[in-house]
């Protein structure tokens, strides 16, 4: 009887506990797009990414994206060669980047009910071996348990190593460009 007891208080004390304490949620991308677009007077060029990962720490607003750079698709295939090689991003070299950061208004998003929140975010960002501090604003979409984020915002070449100051991708290629990134968690 003494034995049942004890056990009929440690199971309530666990589940008192379990009520207190908020669960770690740590989502990993089912589904993850990420995009550029380069645009100037001669030609624009776009390449999409699907084979981007991506994990949200719903608990602490923790982000973390991990980029395979030669799975970037191009419509030309001349494009895809130029992008990879040594006097663009060196994806041989170099063949991930990588975000690391974390929402910052992690008290507006409400990962629990259904809703599209505006998130804020900042971290670092590494492509090409550099390393530069972003912050970028992002909508997160929660539905019936399932969370989707997305984002659009530009990226400078040149903060990342990356330049051409004569020849063809120097009037091929913009100066910055625009990156979006979709994910489906």
């Amino acid at each position: 009887m003494k034995t049942k007891s004890i056990v009929l208080v440690a199971s309530f004390i666990v589940l008192i506990s379990a009520a207190f304490v908020s669960p770690v949620e740590k989502l990993v991308s089912q589904k993850t797009h990420i995009s550029f677009f380069s645009s100037t007077p001669v030609e624009d060029i776009t390449a999409d990414n699907y084979k981007a990962t991506s994990t949200l720490d719903t608990s602490t607003g923790d982000l973390v994206f991990s980029v395979p750079m030669q799975s970037f698709e191009f419509e030309k295939a001349l494009m895809q060669k130029h992008y990879n090689g040594k006097d663009f991003l060196d994806t041989k070299s170099f063949p991930k980047s990588k975000f690391v950061g974390k929402i910052t208004n992690l008290d507006e998003v409400d990962f629990s009910r259904n809703g599209t929140y505006e998130a804020s975010v900042s971290g670092e960002m590494t492509i090409k071996g550099v390393t530069n501090s972003v912050e970028e604003k992002g909508t997160i979409l929660v539905k019936d348990g399932r969370v989707a984020a997305e984002s659009t915002f530009d990226l400078t070449l040149a903060d990342y190593g990356i330049n051409f100051k004569n020849g063809k991708p120097a009037s091929n290629i913009a100066k910055t460009i625009e990156i979006t990134f979709k994910g489906e968690y």
